[in-house]
C-alpha cells in the first residue's frame, strides 16, 4: 500500500529561461536543466537508497555475478533480509520529454524503471502556449488580468482551468494508491510531473479551493514536495510534509543559472518574474 508520495518537477528548458508558458508543448531540458535534475536525482536517490536494496530483493537478476573464480558468489539473502526488501518504490512521470529526462536522473542511479502517465502531463494552455506574459498582455489585456486574478479569463483561450488540472491530477495519484491498497508492505510514489500539475494536485489532495491556495508557491525547477497518507477508520488523510525542497547545493549556488562553466556567452541570465 502506498504512504508515502513525492512529487517531482522537472529541470529547466530553454522555453522556463524564455519564461514562455509551456503547458504541453514537448521540449527537451537545457543543459542548466540537466545539471539541475542531475543534482536532484543523486540527492533522492541517497535519501531512498533503500529501493535499489529493495528492487534487487525482488529482481535477483539485477544482482552483479562476481567470476566463478571470485572466492565467493554474490549474496541474494543479504538483500532479501534485509528491512529495506520490506518496503516498494514506484516511479512515475509525465510522458513529457523533459519529465521523463528528470525521472531516470533519479530512477536509473537506483536500477529502477519508469512508468508514463499522460494523466501528469502539465497544464494545457491552449492558444497562450508558447507565448510569454508580455505577448499575452499585449494581445489580451482583459484577460490576462483575469487570469492573474485567478478569475478564468485565460479560459476563452483553451486554457485548463486550475480545478481541472488539480482533479486530473488528484485522480492519476487515487488510482495509484487504489491500485496498490492490497499489495503487501509500504511503498512510496515517486512522481515526476510539472509546476502547475504538482499545486493543483497538492491542493485538491489537500480539500483546498485551487484558485485560492495561496499558501502555496510555485515549483521551482527540479524541486519536490513530499506528502505522507495515513489510513484511518473516516478514510484517507492527506499530509503535507515538504513543500517545494531541493537537494543542498540549491542554497548555495545560483540554482536557476547553474554554474558559469556550463552558461555559454551567449546564454540569457534567468531572471524572476516582476510584480
Amino acid at each position: 500500500m502506498i504512504t508515502d508520495i513525492v512529487m517531482l518537477r522537472h529541470g529547466r528548458t530553454s522555453m522556463n529561461l524564455e519564461r514562455r508558458l509551456q503547458g504541453q508543448i514537448d521540449v527537451p531540458l537545457d543543459i542548466i536543466g540537466q545539471w539541475q535534475v542531475d543534482h536532484s536525482g543523486l540527492a533522492l536517490a541517497q535519501r531512498y537508497y533503500w529501493a535499489k536494496v529493495s528492487n534487487i530483493a525482488a529482481h535477483p537478476d539485477l544482482l552483479p555475478t562476481p567470476p566463478v573464480s571470485a572466492v565467493r558468489a554474490a549474496d541474494i539473502e543479504e538483500y532479501r533480509k534485509a528491512p529495506a526488501a520490506a518496503r516498494t518504490m514506484r516511479v512515475v512521470s509525465s510522458d513529457l520529454f523533459r519529465a521523463q529526462q528528470t525521472a531516470h536522473a533519479f530512477a536509473d542511479i537506483l536500477g529502477l524503471d519508469v512508468r508514463l502517465d499522460p494523466r501528469l502531463r502539465e497544464r494545457a494552455f491552449g492558444e497562450w502556449e508558447g507565448m510569454t506574459r508580455a505577448e499575452i498582455l499585449e494581445r489580451w489585456p482583459e484577460d490576462f488580468r483575469s487570469w492573474k486574478r485567478h478569475e478564468g479569463g485565460e479560459l476563452a483561450h483553451g486554457v485548463e482551468s486550475r480545478r481541472e488540472v488539480g482533479e486530473r491530477g488528484a485522480e492519476a495519484i487515487r488510482s495509484y494508491v487504489r491500485e496498490a491498497r492490497d499489495e503487501p508492505g509500504e511503498e512510496t510514489l515517486m512522481v515526476v510531473s510539472h509546476g502547475s500539475w504538482i499545486v493543483a494536485t497538492i491542493a485538491t489532495l489537500l480539500g483546498m479551493d485551487v484558485d485560492e491556495a495561496n499558501g502555496l508557491d510555485g515549483m521551482r525547477n527540479a524541486f519536490w514536495s513530499r506528502m505522507a497518507l495515513e489510513r484511518g477508520a473516516d478514510g484517507d488523510r492527506w499530509l503535507l510534509v515538504e513543500f517545494n525542497r531541493g537537494p543542498q547545493i540549491a542554497e548555495f549556488v545560483d540554482w536557476e543559472n547553474g554554474p558559469q562553466e556550463l552558461r555559454s556567452p551567449d546564454m540569457p541570465m534567468w531572471k524572476p518574474i516582476a510584480g
